[in-house]
């Protein structure tokens, strides 16, 4: 078993977890031996542990033999370390909403980048919340959706949508990201504010 569906930041090392099973499928007791395929990428630094550390940013594969019985390859992705996150658009804007409140209003993107050490933290989760002050009914959604995925440059948007009806004094919108670990990122969460001018 790998960490986290086989993904791995830069720098994290690593404990595979492997079992020896008989022709029942039942768990016996058995030496195993962990190897990299791909030395370029992860590096086995305890054949017996397996404990792995990861070299440059790609993919790797781990192989783990028990006597002349060897598994499938077991692939890791190797991706850059997230440092950290920052906005990237500004954190304070105002909306002019049409006088016909029959109609949705779009703000501009509020968006957030990641700054990461060997490349581009591409395809990492970004979770945005929406808060209206004063509370009350949904006055306002999240586009595309509150969970966005960071882009090939580490960036992420979202727009707000404020649909028709009494409207709020403000939006605050919350943007924040853990590492694989489930640590918080340095910089999360970023706040934007988002003030309407009818």
């Amino acid at each position: 078993m790998l960490p986290d569906s086989g993904r791995v930041e830069m720098t994290d090392t690593f404990r595979p977890h492997a079992r020896a099973l008989n022709g029942f499928g039942d768990s016996v007791a058995a030496l195993v031996v962990w190897t990299s395929l791909d030395t370029a990428f992860i590096q086995v630094l305890d054949s017996l542990t397996g404990v792995t550390e990861p070299e440059s940013v790609g993919t790797g594969r781990l192989l783990v033999r028990t006597g002349r019985l060897f598994s499938n390859p077991q692939t890791v992705v190797v991706l850059a370390r997230l440092d950290s996150m920052a906005a990237a658009s500004p954190t304070r804007d105002t909306l002019d909403v049409t006088p016909d409140t029959t109609v949705d209003s779009l703000s501009d993107a509020l968006t957030i980048e990641t700054i990461a050490l060997g490349g581009a933290a591409s395809g990492r989760r970004v979770i945005f919340a929406l808060t209206t002050y004063p509370a009350g009914g949904p006055v306002a959604t999240l586009l595309p959706r509150d969970t966005v995925t960071t882009d090939l440059t580490g960036r992420a948007s979202v727009q707000v949508l404020v649909h028709p009806g009494s409207l709020p004094d403000s939006v605050v919108v919350t943007a924040s990201m853990r590492r694989f670990d489930g640590s918080i990122l340095p910089g999360s969460p970023v706040t934007f504010v988002l003030e309407f001018l009818p």
